[in-house]
């Protein structure tokens, strides 16, 4: 058995910055299934939002990235929380900065900003076009500076309560091959997001949604997961990030006739409108014929080869490596990609997870909510800094005023049992081609544009591959580095959660943000300017609702 204070679930930014909140009161812990290093926040290349102290020059304003954000988010965000994201930014960034992080700079010295789509001003700050990973680079130096315990490749396997108090959970160690139990005090959640449910994805092969399926077994409601964000400029076939800093340093879409088509969709902001519509738009041009072999077209050639090297070379190399192409020649094919999800595990501003006491959650995973039904670019890692951070410091005080409770005596044995079952069964189903149908589908019928039709098939094939999932077999009985089982661990965490994301999809009988019913064209705030909240039910996902916080800002139409 392993003891410590706090437990902080999840090696990316919102974890490693709720971990070093906290180490400096209380004894903390990072376990991740993958190497700090490898987390899916280093993939994240364009920026992060922040209005620095120079922007009233050019007349941006807090005031201005709070509006922008709310409107964004198509009116579900929850306002207080915005306000908070917004003014504790410029903050923040400081502090990154004074770690190291080298952030891309202007002829004068200061913090280099660029535009980003749905933004009204160019706040969001950059490191060339590998943002995510330099800012992934600081705080792990940080971490090993103030000597933060790390438990790489750990796979966590169940969170334990207890009278609705957080009091530990039991995790998989990969490179021993055994299961171990780990105490604590609390436990932050910060296991990022879930694109993996999806066949086209920018996300990382680890994010396959393991928080939001262990808080949901163990009674905790996931919010507004019917929200899936869809980035317009995912590489074809591959679907790797394209940054929305191409856009933003001034790059074109253009279908198969070489027209810039966003004039169309979003005639005064065109390639930079908010992502759902730009994500609609690109769709739209290929399903109505105009696309290339069912893509469209991304041109940076007109950028100039220096600007292309200087600010855009990840994008350089990943569609050299990846397509062959040259983009500094040749126009880049690209298709929308799973990218984000809005919903998760619901968390108030400071980072507490309702219903279950000593339990937090920050980052992709939770819904604070600052995104509501789409987020803006340049948002995502500004959220798990700030909140990482406000997670962190309430976290340690909550611990400093709690006991370690006990734990129940027969945790570790009913966890054994529950993985012996699987992995000694005489089942004949392959989890790889149950995870293939669960994707392929998600992606046409709970994906960009959705329909009762395809939502309610795919509602009735997440219950049949369930049923598969109980006679799924093993040719690898060993526990040492089983990869077999974690792939099957992961896939049980996916079916769990794609079913609340269709049960939100079809109750939500409307059209906001990335959630686009083809049946129900319109925004319709009198009945559903609401958070869904999804329970889990012995029949499945059980629906309930709670109201938008809303400050000083009525809904408006969008317009891009």
């Amino acid at each position: 058995m392993i003891i410590h204070d706090l437990l902080i679930l999840g090696g990316g930014l919102a974890g490693m910055r709720a971990a070093l909140e906290a180490g400096k009161n209380v004894d903390v812990a990072v376990i991740s299934k993958v190497h700090p290093l490898r987390s899916h926040s280093g993939a994240a290349q364009g920026g992060i939002a922040s209005v620095l102290d120079r922007s009233q020059e050019i007349g941006d304003s807090l005031e201005s990235h709070i509006k922008d954000t709310i409107k964004g988010s198509d009116y579900l965000g929850d306002q207080d929380a915005i306000e908070i994201l917004c003014n504790e930014a410029p903050g923040d960034i400081r502090i990154l900065d004074r770690m190291g992080a080298l952030f891309s700079r202007t002829g004068e010295g200061l913090i280099a900003q660029r535009d980003f789509g749905g933004h009204s001003y160019a706040r969001t700050c950059y490191a060339s076009d590998k943002t995510g990973h330099i800012l992934l680079q600081t705080l792990y130096e940080q971490m090993m500076k103030h000597n933060v315990k790390v438990y790489p490749e750990w796979h966590v396997v169940s969170l334990i309560t207890h009278e609705n108090t957080c009091r530990g959970l039991v995790a998989y160690d990969m490179a021993r091959g055994e299961l171990q139990v780990f105490r604590a005090k609390a436990i932050v959640f910060a296991t990022g997001g879930y694109g993996r449910a999806y066949g086209i994805t920018s996300n990382a092969h680890a994010n396959t949604g393991d928080g939001l399926a262990l808080a949901y077994r163990a009674g905790v409601p996931l919010q507004d997961m019917e929200f899936v964000q869809f980035h317009p400029t995912g590489l074809y076939r591959h679907g790797i990030l394209i940054t929305e800093g191409a856009r933003g340093e001034g790059g074109y879409l253009i279908n198969n006739d070489g027209e810039r088509f966003m004039e169309r969709y979003a005639p005064n902001t065109m390639e930079l409108a908010s992502r759902d519509i730009v994500s609609r738009a690109v769709q739209t041009e290929i399903d109505e014929g105009r696309g290339i072999d069912g893509y469209v077209h991304l041109d940076l050639r007109h950028l100039g080869k220096e600007l292309i090297m200087s600010r855009l070379s990840q994008i350089h190399d990943i569609v050299l490596s990846f397509s062959g192409i040259d983009c500094t020649r040749y126009p880049i094919p690209i298709q929308p990609t799973a990218h984000y999800s809005m919903g998760g595990i619901p968390a108030d501003a400071y980072g507490r997870v309702p219903d279950i006491d000593g339990l937090f959650a920050a980052g992709e995973c939770a819904c604070v909510s600052v995104h509501g039904a789409n987020r803006l670019g340049g948002n995502s890692l500004l959220e798990t800094i700030v909140f990482g951070r406000r997670a962190g410091i309430t976290a340690s005080e909550y611990v400093k005023k709690t006991t370690l409770r006990p734990m129940p005596p027969d945790t570790l044995p009913l966890v054994e049992h529950e993985i012996n079952l699987m992995m000694n069964g005489k089942g004949k189903e392959n989890a790889a081609d149950i995870r293939m149908q669960l994707q392929s589908n998600m992606i046409l019928k709970c994906g960009i544009f959705r329909d009762i039709d395809g939502l309610t098939h795919m509602q009735q094939l997440i219950i049949a591959l369930k049923e598969r999932f109980n006679n799924i077999g093993f040719r690898d009985r060993g526990m040492t580095f089983n990869t077999e089982l974690v792939e099957a661990l992961e896939l049980k965490n996916m079916l769990d959660f794609s079913e609340t994301i269709v049960a939100g999809a079809m109750a939500r009988e409307e059209s906001r943000g990335a959630h686009a019913r083809t049946d129900f064209l319109m925004r319709d705030d009198e009945h559903w300017m609401k958070h869904t909240l999804a329970y889990r039910g012995e029949q499945g996902p059980v629906l309930d609702y709670k109201p938008v916080t809303m400050t000083r800002y009525g809904p408006q139409r969008r317009m891009y």
